[in-house]
């Protein structure tokens, strides 16, 4: 192990526990290419908040086949989601996204698997990235397979519904939603090819990750020597699967979260800790 310097000031018990958790991190991952998988909490200093985080409130998600049976609640999801996206767009990458960038620029992490839909690995820099559960900016006809851009949809959306620009309290939700009471007057857009219902290219409670995305997922771990997870709780089984994989393979395996994981169990290393002052450290460690 890396020999922490011996600063002239005693440190704070914060800055002494930080330090002793990279160390630790070191040990495990240093010297190994490394396959990394994010969770929501990779995004929270970004102003995206988890869906399973210390004081994160109940919520039930709109499932698959609720939005597919129900017109209703597909007025009630568009109208969340067009808020909720509005704000969602403007979320920048931060210091964890960033760190990550850099790390698979200097060939120490070969790519990365993530659960989250906001699409920050990819505007950090990040070029291997698996979307396992797709991504906001893009729009897709559930009839005919058209795709459509994001931006497209919500100005046609706007248009429609001017009443959605009225100021109000707005809560985002991880996955760019937000709450919104009275729908009855909202106008969903159809496709403009054929007529058919629109969904936001994202895996919805209910479906499952398309083949080919955990195909690609899971070659990324295997192809690896370490398996970094960061900002995941692993209740969802995407994330389990991955984890079985690199546990098979017998790669060492870190858990950064915070909170309790499903994977914690069979992890090399728990750390309890942020992702972004985690990664920024292994970043200038392992990149320096």
């Amino acid at each position: 192990m890396t020999t922490i310097p011996v600063a002239t000031t005693a440190p704070a018990d914060g800055d002494r526990d930080l330090a002793r958790d990279i160390e630790r991190v070191l040990d495990v991952l240093a010297g190994r290419r490394i396959s990394v998988l994010t969770g929501a909490g990779v995004s929270t200093d970004s102003g995206i908040p988890d869906y399973r985080g210390t004081g994160a409130p109940v919520r039930s998600p709109m499932t698959f086949q609720t939005f597919i049976a129900d017109s209703r609640a597909r007025q009630r999801y568009w109208a969340g989601s067009h808020l909720g996206w509005q704000r969602f767009a403007t979320a920048a990458p931060n210091a964890g996204h960033r760190a990550l960038a850099d790390l698979e620029s200097r060939g120490i992490v070969n790519g990365l698997v993530t659960q989250n839909v906001d699409g920050l690995h990819l505007r950090a820099g990040s070029r291997r990235v698996v979307d396992l559960h797709g991504a906001l900016d893009r729009v897709r006809c559930l009839t005919c397979g058209q795709s459509f851009d994001r931006g497209s949809i919500a100005d046609r959306m706007a248009a429609a519904n001017p009443w959605l620009a009225e100021p109000g309290a707005l809560e985002l939700n991880p996955d760019g939603d937000v709450s919104v009471e009275h729908v009855d007057e909202m106008v969903v857009p159809d496709c403009t090819v054929c007529g058919g219902v629109l969904k936001p290219e994202v895996v919805f409670f209910g479906e499952f990750v398309p083949t080919e995305k955990y195909t690609e997922a899971r070659a990324l771990v295997r192809s690896s020597d370490a398996f970094l997870i960061a900002g995941s709780s692993l209740v969802v089984n995407s994330g389990i699967r991955l984890l079985d994989q690199a546990v098979k393979k017998r790669l060492p395996v870190v858990i950064v979260n915070r909170g309790q994981t499903k994977g914690d169990a069979r992890a090399t290393l728990k750390i309890e800790s942020g992702t972004s002052e985690i990664l920024t450290a292994l970043r200038d460690r392992l990149a320096g």
